[in-house]
């Protein structure tokens, strides 16, 4: 698998940084080396901080919790936007708005207040507002449905983000670092690496790059999600197995001392040999 990761990585020009002239030091056991001034991710590395992300999403995605993908820039709000949806998870695309995460509780208020405009403008009732007034109420409609759509199913804080570039989205990462979220993070050589938890080694600016980096993680979250339906499927039929059946009269097995238990006798198979 790792074989094929890498060269489907490659192919995507994953390995490309930034000239050597913008680097980070800190992203120095990352780096193969230097190629026309341009430095070279070592793909290894990406693959291997590639597998130790999806292997933590599709944990927590196992147990329920909800994973923020962050992307702002436009070579990556529009794959972000995709594989987050595909994956039933919130994202934000367009713009990072401040107090996000430290200010959980107004972004909240700003949803319900989307929710209101979106029952507010197909109703009947639209109609008796002034023209002027229907116009800022579509204005204000747009722009928060741009930079709030993505999170509207965001409930709670989530338990981890996922960004791209790291520089550019900055606020989120500060923010998520206050309030001791999980950070996963596609980095490029001019990245610092320190402020990440779980770093990816590769090419934030290609859009092919973005892609696959994204979409990757996006099957580790359906993975997760699918393993969370089997285990509680699992869990139902075992707790079926597990019902009791009482006798005739509606009494139990009798206990010594003359109480009834109602526990279901293990089946022989059950029963742990010497």
């Amino acid at each position: 698998m790792s074989n094929v990761l890498a060269q489907e990585l490659i192919e995507a020009g994953v390995h490309f940084g930034h000239r050597a002239g913008r680097w980070n030091p800190k992203m120095r056991p990352y780096i193969h080396g230097r190629r026309n001034l341009i430095h070279i991710i070592d793909v290894r590395e990406t693959v291997r901080g590639l597998l130790r992300a999806r292997k933590y999403l599709k944990q927590i995605a196992a147990n329920g919790s909800l994973i923020l993908f962050v992307g702002t820039k436009r070579q990556a709000s529009e794959a972000i936007a995709k594989e987050a949806t595909r994956c039933g998870m919130p994202y934000v695309s367009d713009r990072w708005l401040g107090g996000t995460l430290t200010n959980f509780r107004t972004i909240r208020n700003r949803l319900a207040r989307l929710e209101e405009l979106e029952k507010l403008i197909p109703s009947d009732a639209f109609g008796t507002y002034s023209k002027k007034m229907q116009s800022s109420l579509r204005r204000e409609y747009r722009k928060m449905e741009r930079n709030l759509g993505g999170i509207r199913t965001l409930g709670r804080l989530p338990e981890c983000l996922v960004l791209f570039d790291p520089k550019k989205e900055k606020n989120a990462v500060n923010e998520a670092r206050k309030v001791g979220l999980t950070t996963v993070a596609l980095i490029d050589t001019d990245c610092d690496p320190d402020v990440i938890d779980l770093p990816i080694p590769g090419n934030d600016d290609s859009i092919r790059s973005i892609e696959l980096v994204a979409s990757r993680l996006a099957d580790a979250i359906l993975e997760g999600k699918a393993q969370a339906g089997i285990d509680a499927i699992v869990a139902a039929e075992g707790a079926d197995g597990l019902a009791v059946k009482p006798k005739a009269g509606g009494r139990g097995v009798p206990r010594p001392g003359g109480k009834r238990s109602t526990s279901k006798a293990p089946a022989p198979s059950q029963i742990p040999q010497p």
